[in-house]
């Protein structure tokens, strides 16, 4: 298949997702030309706000592939991932992003992400949304925990 077939398939499951009830958005994870994961946006009715296509289609990739590392994959995506779903597939290890529609357009129909990315780049004491460290050395004790156990798995 092609970067324009698997764009296709982003696309057509951007429809699928508004005619579910969900925002007009898809996605794919392709590796090695083939497919391992689709995903579209399910926020509504799936009454969850993290349900975007891309984390959905990460989900769905990871699952079918049995693992965490989606080193070497292409996301294909019907519009430029917003900041929650660029850290997923920062975090996925995918090589790529391919999308559709910008960002500005996807403002322009109400998914406007500009306050996300102004707030992450404050300060923390200045963000609109405020954040509160608490018991911060017993958190540590899971973190030390961590570093401590001989036989994690990175990542």
């Amino acid at each position: 298949m092609s970067d324009a077939a698997f764009m296709a398939r982003a696309i057509a499951l951007s429809h699928d997702g508004v005619a579910a009830g969900g925002g007009p958005f898809g996605a794919v994870v392709v590796r090695n030309g083939v497919i391992i994961g689709e995903g579209r946006n399910n926020v509504v009715p799936g009454r969850d706000p993290t349900a975007h296509a891309e984390v959905m289609a990460l989900r769905d990739a990871c699952a079918r592939t049995g693992s965490h590392d989606l080193s070497g994959a292409v996301i294909y995506t019907s519009c430029e991932p917003c900041p929650m779903c660029l850290g997923a597939i920062w975090w996925a290890r995918c090589a790529e992003v391919v999308y559709g529609n910008g960002r500005a357009e996807a403002a322009g129909i109400g998914f406007d992400d500009a306050a996300i990315y102004e707030e992450v780049a404050r300060p923390i004491d200045s963000r609109a949304l405020p954040l509160r460290r608490l018991m911060a050395a017993e958190a540590f004790s899971a973190f030390q925990a961590w570093a401590d156990k001989a036989d994690k798995t990175p990542y």
